[in-house]
């Protein structure tokens, strides 16, 4: 029956092989959002009903199932209401898709996703690390050993650039241009728009030593960081190197890393914070992290407790000169798609 095509997951692969790249021409990176999406999806499905990818059908797709799973990701797997609603929006979109090509199938699952509303989400402060917390995270990994290198590297030019993961993930050996002793980046970002900046000296001389070391510098298309299991590292291999060392520096420093939680994103906020406190104009700071807007940029423009420390303390310096200032610091078994992998 020519009807058995136009199911759910041969729509699926459609979507993802067919339409978002060639139809719409969407980037690398919203492609894989997606996906990521519809994996876990699937894994609900099979960990929660038993259901394997194979026999997943619009009909079963209902409100109370795709409700239940959005309260799975934010109670059980520990999604923001951001990245619950991000998961919403793609399937959203294949809702969309689905109803021009088998409306009849697809009906229940369009109604379904339509009635979930989108959860407003609270505003909360940006986790920043203070320079001292920076300076010992990236000090952490054992540069003795490759893996040890690799993960110092990766810190390392996560601040320095102030990329996001997928971006740090996806740069190649092209990307880097040594010049004297700095280095210039050509970063991919959302939207697939490029941008071109310079990393300071001391990371520079440890990309250099970096890609010497791994005998990759004239490997031009070869990925800067792997995984121990894949040549391109993907955003929960730096997760995890994000937790461990997290970890022990919390262990070896308990002083500082005090907030209730971190996550790779925390090292670009604190670079755009630290980047303001010294001074560098807003525009520059926009256009170094590839912002779209000076309104994204903008809202790192509110200072730092750091920052607030700093001028209460210059103040009573100057205005209660007999009061003692002291400061310390311390240092497959669901049947999962290849489509979706």
């Amino acid at each position: 029956m020519k009807n058995k095509t136009l199911e759910f997951m041969d729509l699926l692969e459609n979507f993802f092989t067919e339409y978002m790249p060639y139809s719409k021409g969407l980037s690398q990176n919203t492609i894989r959002s997606y996906k990521y999406s519809f994996r876990l999806l699937i894994e609900y499905l099979f960990d929660k009903k038993n259901i394997s990818a194979n026999d997943i059908r619009f009909k079963l797709l209902d409100f109370d199932t795709i409700n239940s799973f959005l309260l799975w990701l934010e109670t059980e797997r520990k999604s923001s209401v951001t990245t619950r609603n991000l998961r919403l929006t793609a399937l959203s979109s294949f809702g969309e898709y689905t109803q021009n090509r088998n409306i009849d199938a697809a009906t229940v699952f369009m109604n379904a996703v339509k009635r979930v509303p989108v959860k407003t989400p609270l505003r909360k402060s940006r986790t920043v690390f203070t320079r001292d917390e920076v300076s010992a995270l990236i000090n952490m990994p054992d540069s003795k050993t490759k893996i040890g290198m690799r993960n110092k590297m990766l810190l390392n030019l996560m601040y320095a650039s102030g990329a996001r993961a997928q971006e740090t993930c996806d740069l190649v050996v092209r990307n880097v241009q040594f010049q004297d002793d700095n280095a210039k980046l050509t970063i991919t970002g959302k939207g697939g728009k490029t941008r071109r900046i310079i990393i300071a000296r001391p990371c520079a001389q440890l990309l250099k030593e970096y890609l010497i070391r791994f005998g990759i510098v004239t490997d031009l298309n070869r990925h800067i960081f792997s995984s121990q299991t894949n040549e391109h590292m993907s955003i929960s291999c730096i997760e995890e190197i994000f937790r461990k060392y997290l970890g022990l520096a919390k262990k070896q420093y308990p002083t500082l890393f005090r907030e209730y939680s971190y996550s790779p994103h925390t090292m670009r906020h604190s670079t755009a914070t630290h980047m303001l406190e010294a001074g560098v104009p807003i525009m520059v700071i926009k256009n170094f992290l590839g912002h779209s807007s000076i309104t994204t940029t903008e809202r790192y423009a509110e200072l730092s407790q750091g920052s607030i420390n700093r001028h209460i303390i210059e103040w009573n310096q100057r205005w209660f000169p007999t009061a003692e200032s002291k400061r310390s610091s311390e240092l497959l078994e669901n049947g999962l798609p290849d489509f979706l992998t």
